[in-house]
């Protein structure tokens, strides 16, 4: 499943906003027309790898955001769990310090949604509704422009941790093709020479932005 070149599905859930606040019905429609969109998933609070890249995404923090880039994490668990995370010390395994917004996808339809959910529900002989799989989302990676279109898709397994450089490297990419109209060959970097190409697909991108 892709969304690329499609409009990132819509939801409202619960989120915990600048490191201990806890908000409803946070949607990303916040961000159309005003900010790009990094939007990530990640498996569990409370675990090895995943506070590795939630840091890494608070490091970067000043260089998405003179890039116009909005990052926000997402989960499957609920938003007091992420609260309490956020809480514990770096060192003891926690992630306080981290500011961007995180999501709680605790009935599972974000995920589901993004196509990253590891399992899915099912019924057995009894009727009764099951889950088959862990029902945790992948590390899932969403670039979306300031229309709310997905530009870059990334989903890695869960012992895959990402490159954040690399997503502010694409996001670079997607920035000088709007703006130069420019396409970025293999190892593109900002500074580099771009390529000029004409086909219906860039030309109708262009037309409409």
């Amino acid at each position: 499943m892709t969304l690329v070149g499609k409009k990132a599905p819509h939801f409202s859930a619960s989120a915990v906003i600048d490191g201990g606040e806890i908000v409803d019905k946070f949607s990303l429609d916040q961000y159309i027309g005003k900010k790009y969109v990094v939007f990530f998933f990640y498996p569990k609070d409370f675990t090895f790898v995943c506070p590795t890249e939630l840091h890494a995404f608070q490091e970067k923090m000043a260089e998405f955001e003179t890039r116009d880039v909005a990052v926000v994490g997402c989960s499957t668990d609920t938003a007091e769990s992420h609260y309490s995370w956020l809480q514990m010390a770096r060192e003891n395994g926690g992630i306080n310090g981290v500011k961007y917004p995180i999501v709680a996808d605790t009935d599972k339809t974000i995920s589901t949604n993004f196509g990253v959910l590891a399992g899915e529900y099912d019924y057995n002989e009894q009727g009764e509704l099951v889950a088959d799989g862990p029902m945790i989302a992948y590390r899932g990676l969403f670039l979306l422009d300031k229309d709310g279109v997905v530009h870059h898709q990334l989903v890695n397994n869960f012992p895959l941790g990402r490159n954040v450089e690399e997503a502010l490297r694409v996001v670079d990419a997607l920035r000088h093709f709007e703006t130069k109209g420019e396409v970025c060959p293999a190892n593109w970097k900002e500074g580099d020479d771009a390529m000029e190409e004409s086909f219906d697909g860039v030309a109708a991108y262009l037309s409409n932005h």
